[in-house]
């Protein structure tokens, strides 16, 4: 079995080395205390056998119940040590575990959260929360015992093969007869087991991605009443899941009977070859029975060898997947330049812009766009024209990776240059997909402001958005809880809650991609109405499909194909009778859609 997973590990807990050290020590001394009452019996045999001929009158203790008393103050010392060091490793080990996988999820979820949007398109929720909650828990399971006791084995090992060797060279050979056996087993079912684990730890991913499709869209399964198919796709992954577990078990499970096996070769051998010796006089008793307690220290632990790596198994199959996401490198990084909010102008301009996504056709074939500095610039065009992409490369939310990609600055500083925080933090957006927070409706609004933003910034921005006066109706106001995603609200509300949460931001720079669409057309007059005092002096850019939110705009983009087909006022757009005209005629019902 490769091991990479372990090395990898002990690079990532390099800051931990002096406590693993400790933990470490914890573990040997603790078994080579664990091991010393077989030693004590058979001196205490050997006392009652030789009296002042024994080993502990060699010490300097001739009377035989002296000796004992001797061995008896040992014991106690032994049992006192071997539980204080349980306690130490106990405490070493667990807190080395939480502390190790408390850092592993958060520096995973620290990288996940600089990838950009791109990274994401290839992977499912549910899969990364696998990784960062199940795998993570695997982790700090295998650090909590199991490791523990792959040090305490070889300690075993070590330990009392020297003792073996060291009182009957002849005895020792044939009981350890069955550890290269056990050595090699071990090696033959861990290259085995690996793949299987991997295959297990896949097939949670898979399982808890569908879990979290199946809830996340759990209104739209039961509109379309496909409760029963949700069900048997669910059935199908949890089956596939158990299967692969299935498979994983039948082969960890035959480990430890077969070891059994080859264990009792070596203890046979020891009681009987052992015996056979000690009544020739060859063999002293004392030393007789130690080696019979020794083989059954060293022996029969390793009957548990296969839990063991069973534990390290699923540990190093996570601890694999938990490392690759923390070696994901993100492609949109920072530059070098720093921003302060209050530097910013608002100018923003796409030179000759070009991008799409994945290997797809071009979104934006070569886009000139300008967007003044405090006015208001609207974008329109049919879906799929590359309105809110625009955005998205605005924000380093996506980024082109063809030499040709173009310029997008802001007041003429390319935006590689920038911060991404600095950036991002000059742009307020309002979405159409609007996303809410599973807290209260205060806590969302000022989620776009400074950290404890007080209640009365969150009322005036609600105010502005027109979001005041429902949310007052709301059963605990402002503290009412809107539930995941803000399911609890309506689309409008949600879309009202998530303006003032931009207004509070309080950016140099409001974009609204479609931020009135899930609202009626008396509250979109209210919100045009105060957006017109937010927009004030600020750069916005509106990104709408419904031309009436866009007709007061200082200049208005009509994108077509990747490109600026036209630009002007809206009075100027429609007399020009092209595109935009066309749009407006259908939108107003001036124009018949199937002749227009």
């Amino acid at each position: 079995m490769s091991d990479r997973p372990l090395i990898r590990l002990f690079r990532y807990a390099r800051p931990q080395r002096r406590r693993i050290a400790w933990a470490v020590c914890c573990s040997v001394i603790n078994k080579l205390l664990d091991l010393a009452p077989p030693f004590i019996i058979g001196a205490a045999i050997d006392v009652v056998v030789q009296r002042q001929d024994s080993l502990v009158a060699r010490w300097g203790f001739p009377d035989p119940t002296s000796q004992l008393v001797v061995l008896g103050v040992a014991t106690f010392l032994v049992w006192a040590g071997e539980s204080l060091f349980e306690w130490f490793l106990g405490v070493a080990w667990r807190g080395l575990a939480q502390d190790i996988q408390h850092h592993a999820r958060m520096d995973a979820f620290s990288n996940v959260e600089r990838l950009e949007l791109g990274w994401f398109e290839d992977r499912s929720t549910g899969g990364l929360l696998a990784v960062l909650s199940d795998d993570v828990n695997q982790l700090e399971r295998f650090l909590d015992g199991g490791a523990n006791d792959l040090i305490q084995l070889a300690v075993t090992g070590i330990a009392v093969s020297i003792a073996f060797f060291a009182i009957s060279p002849e005895v020792a050979w044939w009981a350890m007869l069955p550890v290269p056996l056990v050595v090699l087993g071990s090696l033959w079912f861990q290259r085995r087991l690996e793949p299987r684990y991997a295959e297990v730890r896949a097939r949670v991913g898979l399982l808890n991605a569908r879990l979290s499709n199946t809830l996340g869209g759990m209104a739209t399964v039961k509109s379309f009443t496909a409760e029963d198919e949700e069900r048997r796709g669910l059935e199908r992954e949890s089956l596939a899941y158990a299967e692969a577990n299935r498979s994983a078990i039948v082969l960890s499970s035959a480990f430890s009977p077969l070891i059994r096996i080859v264990i009792l070769v070596g203890f046979t051998v020891t009681l009987v070859y052992g015996g056979h010796l000690a009544l020739e006089g060859v063999l002293a008793v004392g030393a007789y029975g130690l080696l019979v307690f020794l083989t059954q220290r060293l022996l029969w632990p390793f009957t548990r060898i296969g839990a063991v790596l069973d534990l390290y198994q699923r540990a190093m199959a996570s601890t694999r997947r938990v490392l690759d996401l923390l070696d994901v490198a993100p492609r949109i990084v920072d530059g070098p330049r720093s921003l302060a909010k209050a530097e910013v102008r608002g100018e923003v301009r796409f030179t000759d812009v070009r991008f799409a996504y994945g290997d797809g056709p071009a979104v934006l074939a070569g886009l000139e766009l300008e967007c003044p500095a405090g006015r208001t610039t609207a974008i329109v065009g049919a879906t799929g024209s590359g309105k809110s992409t625009i955005v998205k490369l605005l924000l380093r939310l996506y980024e082109s990776d063809r030499e040709d990609a173009g310029r997008i600055s802001l007041d003429d500083v390319d935006i590689r240059e920038l911060r991404l925080a600095d950036l991002r933090s000059a742009v307020a957006l309002v979405s159409q997909d609007v996303y809410l927070f599973d807290g209260t409706v205060r806590e969302n609004i000022a989620y776009g402001g400074d950290e404890g933003a007080d209640l009365d910034r969150v009322i005036a921005a609600a105010r502005l958005a027109e979001a005041h006066a429902f949310i007052e109706r709301l059963p605990r106001g402002y503290d009412t809880i809107v539930g995941e995603r803000g399911q609890k609200l309506s689309g409008g509300q949600r879309q009202r809650i998530a303006m003032a949460r931009a207004i509070l931001k309080d950016a140099p720079i409001l974009v609204l991609d479609e931020a009135t669409s899930s609202v009626d057309n008396e509250t979109e007059a209210a919100m045009q109405r105060s957006l017109a005092k937010v927009c004030e002096g600020r750069t916005t850019i509106v990104i709408a499909h419904r031309l009436s939110t866009v007709r007061h705009a200082d200049a208005i983009h009509v994108l077509d194909a990747g490109r600026v087909a036209e630009r002007g006022t809206h009075d100027a757009l429609v007399a020009g009778e092209g595109l935009y005209a066309r749009l407006w005629g259908v939108q107003t019902g001036e124009l018949d859609e199937a002749r227009g």
